[in-house]
């Protein structure tokens, strides 16, 4: 793993032998996130995940009842004099981070009720999509020690595309289902907050970072929306969650970090990290992820003939093979999709798990020729 400052940083060749990884590949570059974001390269990160400062609004200690000093959130970084400070901070990192994004990548931001609803304004403003808002919610949150509001028990992620019109984005619906005992991972997410031996400590036993985040968090983020190899950047770096989560998941990172003892600390975590091996970390996959085949390649292959008769399941209906790969019945034409859901009375239809070739009284689902053709053309 590498440090950099943004001197090294600018000075690094624009262009890379093809067989070498950037320098700012897998490394802790050292200065503020804008002026590091604007010194990367564009378009040359899959995935952003951002913690970015809460401006938390500390007024004044916060003791429990037993008086001892809460150890709350109250450092300088965390600071901003007014609130159109803050938006003026968050305009610039979030169009800082939509340059080095590629177009079909994705970003999520992690905060509280003090400032998510502003992000979430600045990102739509910018021209970010919004896909989901997950909520943390914590299964053992601090308490409200004041007892004049609810205990905040949760905070907020938004995940958004680079752009309303991505379609191409990383989503790992099927390994995420898997990990949910075979049922849609849901928008809501119970992780404790990060304690234990996970919570880095100095020598005197004070947390190093207020507001370090839970690996098992970042592992779903990254599990969900990357690849193994995509390059995934965090711009509040902090003790390097987010680095040593992809480190062991088979990801490459970049994170900018401003404070030298936080670098410090991400830095001997990260070296400890072992990666896990590649036949580990194969996720499940779905037939969405399968490269697309068109109808007619199948015709074109021979694995159905012009002419061939198609019936659903229970051979209510039938149509016809046209040579172009569309289907005829009673004078009229459509796709293997469209004709699927014309004779059922509905809106879309999967023509590839509905239609069957009739052959004799055996039945063949088209998705089944389809798997054929994808391994007789090395397709999977």
């Amino acid at each position: 793993m590498r440090l950099l400052n943004l001197a090294e940083l600018s000075s690094a060749p624009k262009k890379q032998s093809p067989k070498s990884s950037p320098k700012w590949m897998n490394s802790i570059i050292k200065g503020d996130c804008v002026a590091a974001l604007e010194a990367l390269p564009k378009n040359s990160v899959d995935v952003v995940f951002a913690d970015p400062p809460y401006n938390l609004q500390l007024d004044g200690e916060l003791h429990r009842p037993d008086q001892s000093k809460v150890d709350a959130c109250d450092d300088h970084w965390d600071q901003f004099e007014t609130f159109k400070a803050y938006d003026d901070f968050t305009r610039a990192w979030l169009l800082a981070v939509r340059r080095v994004l590629k177009p079909n990548g994705t970003i999520w931001v992690i905060g509280s009720y003090h400032n998510i609803f502003r992000v979430g304004t600045v990102l739509q403003d910018h021209g970010f999509w919004i896909l989901n808002d997950v909520i943390w919610r914590k299964s053992n949150p601090m308490p409200n020690f004041r007892g004049r509001r609810f205990t905040n028990a949760h905070e907020t992620m938004i995940w958004a595309s680079r752009d309303q019109d991505a379609k191409q984005y990383t989503f790992n619906y099927d390994a995420m289902k898997m990990a949910n005992e075979d049922v849609q991972m849901r928008s809501d997410w119970l992780f404790p907050i990060c304690n234990g031996g996970e919570r880095l400590k100095d020598e005197e036993g004070t947390k190093v970072h207020p507001t370090q985040k839970p690996e098992a968090l970042l592992q779903r983020v990254i599990l969900s929306s990357t690849k193994p190899g995509d390059v995934v950047l965090d711009p509040f770096f902090g003790t390097g969650t987010t680095g040593a989560v992809a480190k062991r998941l088979g990801r490459n990172f970049v994170g900018i970090e401003r404070e030298q003892d936080y670098i410090d600390a991400a830095s001997a975590r990260i070296e400890k990290v072992i990666p896990l091996g590649k036949n580990v970390l194969q996720v499940t996959e779905g037939k969405r992820a399968l490269p697309r085949v068109a109808f007619g390649s199948l015709l074109e292959a021979g694995l159905i003939k012009p002419g061939a008769t198609l019936v659903d399941k229970k051979s209510r209906w039938q149509a016809k093979v046209r040579i172009d790969g569309s289907l005829e019945r009673e004078g009229e034409s459509a796709s293997i999709h469209r004709m699927g859901a014309k004779v059922q009375g509905l809106d879309a239809c999967n023509g590839w798990t509905f239609w069957y070739v009739k052959q004799g009284k055996k039945l063949t689902l088209l998705d089944d020729l389809r798997d054929e053709y994808r391994a007789a053309n090395k397709l999977v």
